[in-house]
This record gives C-alpha cells, structure tokens and sequence, in this order.
C-alpha cells in the first residue's frame, strides 16, 4: 500500500526542521554565488543535502557543451573545471517519477553592500538570492528532509539537481538535459508566490548595428549619421512591439496580462567625438514572447520589422546577431495531473495558489522545449524582488511551500 500523510503530519515534520532550514537559507546567501564563484556554495548544499540522508554527487559540466546549439553565451564565459552541479537521486524506478530543480547561481550585489549578509526579520529573509533562488532551493531540500523524517520510501525515482549558470541562460541545467536526465514531470523551484505555471514567457536578446559614414560636424549633410539610421531601426522595432502584444493578447494562461509581451531596448553607444558624424552605432535589447511564437519567428519578425523601412542606405547598412539569451517560450499542459495535484495540495494545505502562465523566463523552458517533460515553476518568493537591492523572502512561504510539496510528492512518487 502507498505510504498516506496528511497535509497536518507533513507541516508538523516541516515545522520541527524549520530552525534549522532557516539557518541553510542564511548560510547560503552568504556565499557570494556570481558566475564562476559556485564551488562554495554548491559543496554547502551537498552537505545539507547529505546531512538530511539524500546522496547527492557533483555532475560535471563538460567544456564542449559550449558548442552546442542551445548553449547561453556570454561575456564572462570560462571553463567548468571545478564547478558543478549537484545532484541526488532517491527511490525506486516502480512509480511515477519526479525531477526537483533550482539553481545556486546569483547575480552580483551591485551597490547593495549588504547582499551576501543575511539578515531575519522574524518575518522576511533578507539578501542576495532568498527569492532567486536559495529559497526555492532550501524549500525543496526541507520538503525531502520532512518526507526522510516521516519514513517516506518512494516508489518512484525523485531526482533533485541543483546547478549553475540560470543567470545567464541555463547552461548548468542544459548539461544535465544533454547528459539524459528523464522524468515524467518536472518542478522547477523559482519565485512563484506558492503559484504553481505549466508555461513561461520566452527572452531573446539581440544586437544590432547600423553602419553609416563618418565625415567633421561641417560636412555633415555629405556624411550618414549611424545614430539617425539606429533611430530609424528603433521606430520600427518599437512598431512590431506593438503588433506582438496584439498578436498575444488573451493567449491560454496568460490572459491576466495587460502586455503579456515587450521589446526593451536596453544598451546604445556611438561615436567617439562630439563634432564627428558616427559610422557606426550599436544596440541591445530584449524581446519577451509567449508560447505562440517560437525564438526562430521573433528573430525572423524582427529583421523583417527593420526591413520595413523606406531607408535605402537603412536597408544595405545594418547587423543583427542573436548571440546571447536565446530561451525559448514554452507551455505544458495545464490539466497534466501533476499540475492540478500540485495545486490542490497547495490549495489542501491553506495556500491560496493558482494556475496560470508565468511572464518571466527560466530553466524550465529547456526541460519541456528539449527534454519532452511536463514541466511547471513552483516556489516561495516573487519576482518583484528578485535582482533588487534590498531582495527577500517571506520565511512562511518557504515553510508552507515545502509542506505542500513534501504532500505532493508522497502521492506522486507513493
């Protein structure tokens, strides 16, 4: 017979181990987790992790991974010796299986001095990464500490993985994909209000370059200004942000969303004299987009937005490179039965927790778009407070989320 545990006997395991996870939180935020610095902080969570009775193992990331097509890069790309991911597996392979997901990984405190020391309020958890991501992180080890308390067997494989690099794309959890993990759903820990998303927004980064011809400020109309030729490039982008958010307007669980979709244009630079017409001008920005486009169409329908234009020189002078992010949008099935039993628990154990399309980008993308899993963001915290200065998490969040996870996965992998 399945092992039965009422929502009360997992929140009273998860209560009795709630000092302690409250110091795993604070111990982690303490590692300054940029990329390239995780080795602290992920030999921390092996030994919390051990320390609870899982076994979990470094997994190494191979440099070649660098060659692969879905590969994020970046500025600050470096080999991967001696930065891992961890990764346990626990249970049998007689039940339905699960795969746990967060990441380590933080962006840096930028100006905010006190980013790496935490601090507890009696109420909130203060300091880089509590809601992205060391609080889904602790939420997920302390929901399997409470089933390990109970006497939990599972029948099913529950595997967790906590990697790197999510910051800058997902190339921690990409390894892991291209290394075969499998299972038949997937719950990445990110900031969800206790909200359980079946599907994600998508962000592609682009970079584009309008070429001119450089001439003195006095000759200026037998020069082409780089600058004038971006404005032009940017009046229609900014057109085709318009046409993407009617496109996307009402799409299935993201209906709540005024603008579910946006074109930031973030970075521009030119010229190098203030009396000299520019020859070239570059810049960077951000498309969001919902699972009724694909990466390859935004790329496609944003150069044909700048083709638009009526610019001769426009049209023969300009670059434009998708090098960086490039995360796909995904969606699962929302009535996939652990979507809906993960809400109920939720529901079931007084959370007030919904179902819905999550308008930020994440992990999960890459378990659904190349793994084939249903896959769904769960955990404690909001985006709203990810990345700022003064960032936290709600400690109650990360109790009553492990408490219903915990619940969850005694019936999933039971």
């Amino acid at each position: 017979m399945p092992q039965q545990f009422t929502c009360a006997q997992v929140q009273e395991a998860v209560r009795t181990l709630g000092d302690e996870a409250l110091q795993w939180l604070q111990d982690m935020i303490e590692f300054e987790s940029v990329q390239g610095n995780e080795a602290g902080v992920q030999d921390y969570t092996r030994q919390v992790m051990e320390h609870v009775g899982l076994t979990p193992q470094y997994r190494e990331i191979p440099d070649s991974l660098m060659g692969d097509p879905e590969y994020s890069h970046n500025e600050n790309e470096m080999p991967y010796a001696g930065r891992y991911n961890v990764v346990d597996t626990w249970g049998a392979d007689e039940g339905r299986s699960v795969i746990l997901q967060s990441h380590t990984d933080v962006i840096p405190g930028g100006e905010w001095q006190e980013a790496f020391t935490p601090r507890f309020d009696g109420t909130y958890v203060y300091g880089r990464g509590a809601t992205d991501c060391k609080g889904p992180v602790v939420m997920m080890i302390l929901a399997l500490a409470a089933l390990k308390k109970l006497g939990f067997e599972p029948r099913g494989r529950i595997e967790s993985q906590f990697v790197i690099e999510e910051e800058v794309g997902g190339n921690g959890a990409l390894a892991l994909i291209r290394q075969g993990c499998k299972a038949d759903a997937v719950i990445i820990g990110e900031g969800s209000l206790l909200n359980v998303f079946p599907a994600n927004r998508g962000a592609l980064w682009f970079k584009l370059t309008t070429y001119g011809k450089s001439l003195h400020m006095g000759r200026r109309n037998e020069g082409v200004n780089a600058i004038e030729k971006m404005m032009e490039a940017a009046r229609h982008i900014l057109d085709y942000e318009q046409e993407l958010i009617r496109e996307s307007l009402n799409y299935p669980l993201f209906e709540r969303y005024e603008a579910p979709v946006q074109i930031c244009l973030g970075m521009i630079s030119a010229g190098n004299w203030p009396s000299m017409v520019p020859d070239e001008c570059t810049m960077e920005g951000g498309v969001g987009f919902l699972p009724n486009k694909s990466k390859s169409q935004i790329e496609h329908e944003l150069e044909q937005a700048i083709l638009r234009t009526d610019d001769e020189w426009l049209r023969g002078h300009y670059k434009l490179t998708f090098d960086k992010l490039r995360n796909d949008a995904y969606e699962s099935d929302p009535n996939h039965p652990l979507v809906v039993g993960l809400h109920q628990t939720a529901v079931e154990c007084g959370i007030d927790s919904e179902i819905f399309g999550w308008n930020v980008s994440c992990d999960a993308r890459l378990y659904a778009k190349l793994g084939g899993m249903t896959t769904m963001v769960y955990g404690p915290g909001t985006i709203a407070d990810a990345h700022a200065a003064g960032e936290k998490v709600e400690w109650r969040q990360v109790i009553d989320g492990a408490a219903a996870l915990a619940l969850t996965l005694s019936r999933w992998c039971g």
